[in-house]
């Protein structure tokens, strides 16, 4: 029997939802309340955890402790009615490449038990909408990465999902096909719950209304990308491009500001107050020849490293 949530605007609840392999604990009592028709982002490192909350949201996995709820349907108690009302685009795509995009999609459509006219009315709007119609009859082992990755939520949206799940879909894609999915996945907001898992930064604050970081199976933020940037306006950033730039310039820099990464050409230094003039002054004074200085706006990658102390890498 399932359960019905008290509020209908409610899409997913978690409860305390944990899941361990062993000793290792892959998330650790999490809560979340993702609303209808929202798209919600999973932003985190890989291993963070955030695969495994998919895995128990799908039923495909289940928790060590704690509950979930997808539409008022308990996933544990009634895990047929949850599967009935979801679907999932997975992070190794579920593609047969002899096939073309066609075949692929009346496949699905004919294990969810749609009619043959039905399947054929479906394959038709879903090819137009993730822009395949055009090499629908091509064997898909032809196509790119970033057309295998549309075609696969594609193949997700069949069953008309009210609630999808996209872990990690522009995984592994170069930055021209990134840019194209997240046009496809757009369209999609408002009409469908999308629950969106990725360590892209930019794609998180691209697409999602919400954000949830999770680390080390943990939720350390939880906001809209504006509300998670201006939890640390208060910071400065300043970008510092220069030669002969020293470790040990670096490391005296660091006794004053210890948030200092990196980056290609210089230095990222962050904090609640700068004087530039002094940074510049100290620089100077260790025969490092600056180019620019710059000060740049706070990003999500600022959030993450603020919270965590490393950076959101790949």
């Amino acid at each position: 029997m399932s359960n019905t949530t008290s509020d209908n605007r409610i899409a997913i609840q978690t409860s305390n939802i944990s899941r361990n392999f062993g000793d290792f604990i892959a998330v650790n009592g999490i809560d979340l309340s993702i609303n209808k028709g929202e798209l919600f982002a999973l932003l985190g490192p890989n291993g963070a955890g955030k695969t495994t909350t998919i895995k128990m949201l799908c039923c495909l996995l289940r928790p060590t402790s704690g509950t979930a709820t997808i539409m008022g349907h308990d996933t544990l108690k009634d895990p047929i009615a949850v599967k009935q009302i979801i679907d999932l685009s997975p992070q190794e795509t579920a593609i047969a490449e002899h096939l073309n995009a066609w075949e692929n999609l009346s496949l699905m459509g004919r294990i969810h038990g749609f009619g043959k006219d039905e399947v054929k009315k479906r394959s038709e709007e879903l090819l137009e909408m993730m822009g395949l119609r055009s090499r629908a009859k091509e064997q898909v082992r032809k196509y790119s990465g970033g057309m295998k990755r549309r075609l696969s939520i594609a193949m997700a949206l069949v069953s008309d999902p009210q609630v999808l799940f996209l872990d990690e879909p522009t995984l592994g894609l170069d930055p021209q096909s990134r840019r194209s999915t997240w046009e496809h996945i757009t369209e999609l907001k408002g009409k469908k719950t999308i629950v969106l898992t990725t360590h892209y930064l930019e794609e998180a604050d691209s697409l999602a209304d919400r954000i949830a970081i999770i680390d080390e199976g943990n939720i350390i933020a939880l906001g809209t990308p504006g509300e998670l940037k201006d939890s640390i306006s208060d910071m400065q950033v300043m970008v510092v491009k220069a030669k002969s730039l020293t470790n040990d310039a670096i490391e005296g820099l660091r006794k004053i500001y210890p948030e200092i990464k990196e980056v290609d050409g210089g230095i990222e230094i962050k904090a609640k107050e700068l004087n530039f003039n002094e940074i510049v002054d100290y620089l100077r004074s260790k025969e490092v020849v600056i180019e620019s200085t710059s000060q740049k706006q706070v990003t999500l990658d600022d959030v993450f490293l603020h919270l965590t102390g490393k950076e959101l890498r790949e």
